[in-house]
């Protein structure tokens, strides 16, 4: 596959258009005829009831599709030197041929003062029309375009525009769930610093942000009952985060010092009610800084049991490796966490939906030509997104470089118009 920067593509995509505008100019005159006479189409006769006009001598259909219900349906009128005709004197069938040479059949009936066919009209109304009919023992044929969201790009241009596409199918949908929390050091990384026997501080030389080292002397005491000095050694080793006591300080309950090893720290997430259920141990998550200058995929170790009673939010933890100092206690992280993962039968890449009339749709590609397929979409990742109808397994779509099918689209002004 091709693929440009974003100026580039720019680039491309006006060289692209360009491309098509010479080439009307340089028509040759077989070529020059058609677009005439698509041209022509798109300014059809339209009877009474705003539908297309097909006469035959004194005989006329005009053809609406009717979009007032819940599904788009054909409906047809007859006359006879313009005055409506009963339409139990009238057979009729329509084809539609679509792009890759599928072809809709539709049989009609009389219903009030028009035929009718129970088959649906199926988006995009985008196809080659064959209507027949008969009327009086006369057999009538019509047969025209009606194209819509189509267009035709040659393969270099499409190339050069960094157009690239995939083939629909199966993929695995990965359901995830976005957390906040902060970082903070695990409980086998801090240790209080007590005196074993109440007494006077005689030495205490730390300060706050201070390293020390497990078994290193921090403070020296004389014990209230002895009067003899004893030495305080630090349990663990790390960095002097609090510090409650100077030198000539009794000693009590309080700790004299708090030591934390920054390099053991975890991430604390917090889980609101309706997602605790669905968070479990050994799922994986990918933790952000708040900055998104570090990132890490870690699994969740524990998920603790009770719920704070004031956020009312259960504790998700997550180990983080030592990284020098990249994970600092305190600071506030974001996280992904994937509850649950699926294989969907059909489904598309999202960066490939774009948006057209009231749809989501994508482009199919059939040989130089692409046209809009309607999606009925179910679940959405960042990835892939889940098709439920409009689209066939195995279609060819645009992945990359939608936008230039999209505008050279609109440029031709291929509308939804019957």
């Amino acid at each position: 596959m091709i693929r440009l920067n974003p100026s580039r593509r720019w680039i491309a995509a006006s060289a692209i258009l360009f491309a098509f505008a010479a080439a009307a100019c340089g028509d040759k005159p077989a070529e020059k005829a058609g677009k005439q006479a698509e041209a022509a189409a798109a300014d059809y006769e339209r009877g009474p009831h705003r539908g297309r006009m097909l006469r035959d001598g004194d005989f006329a259909l005009e053809l609406t599709i009717f979009e007032e219900g819940p599904e788009p349906l054909f409906r047809l009128y007859p006359y006879v030197k313009d005055k409506p005709l009963d339409p139990r004197q009238v057979q009729a069938t329509i084809d539609l041929t679509r792009l890759g040479g599928k072809i809709d059949r539709f049989a009609f009936t009389a219903i009030d003062d028009y035929l009718a066919s129970p088959g649906v009209v199926s988006e995009p109304h985008s196809f080659d029309v064959a209507v027949n009919a008969t009327h009086a023992g006369k057999a009538s044929t019509w047969a025209y375009q009606s194209y819509e969201g189509r267009t035709v790009i040659t393969a270099d241009a499409a190339r050069d525009g960094g157009v690239t596409t995939e083939r629909a199918g199966s993929a695995w949908l990965g359901e995830s769930l976005p957390l906040n929390g902060r970082i903070e050091i695990t409980p086998e990384g801090q240790a209080d610093v007590h005196a074993r026997y109440p007494g006077r501080v005689m030495m205490l030389s730390l300060q706050l942000g201070d390293r020390v080292r497990r078994g290193q002397v921090v403070a020296r005491v004389e014990s209230s009952e002895s009067l003899q000095t004893y030495s305080v050694t630090a349990p663990i080793s790390g960095v002097v985060m609090a510090k409650n006591v100077g030198v000539g300080a009794i000693t009590g309950n309080e700790p004299m010092l708090v030591i934390g090893d920054p390099n053991q720290v975890h991430a604390e997430f917090f889980l609101y009610p309706r997602d605790a259920e669905r968070v479990r141990v050994g799922q994986r998550v990918e933790v952000r800084s708040l900055a998104g200058d570090h990132r890490i995929n870690a699994e969740i170790e524990a998920v603790l049991p009770t719920a704070d009673l004031t956020s009312q939010t259960l504790i998700a933890h997550v180990h983080l490796p030592s990284q020098n100092g990249a994970w600092r206690p305190g600071l506030g992280v974001q996280g992904t966490v994937q509850v649950g993962t699926t294989q969907t039968p059909l489904a598309v890449r999202t960066k490939a939906i774009q948006p057209f009339r009231d749809f989501q749709v994508v482009y199919a590609k059939v040989g130089d030509t692409y046209e809009v397929r309607m999606l009925e979409l179910g679940r959405r990742t960042p990835e892939w997104t889940e098709v439920l109808g409009g689209l066939e397994p195995g279609t060819e779509y645009v992945v990359d470089g939608a936008f230039l099918i999209r505008a050279d689209i609109d440029k031709s002004g291929a509308s939804h118009d019957h």
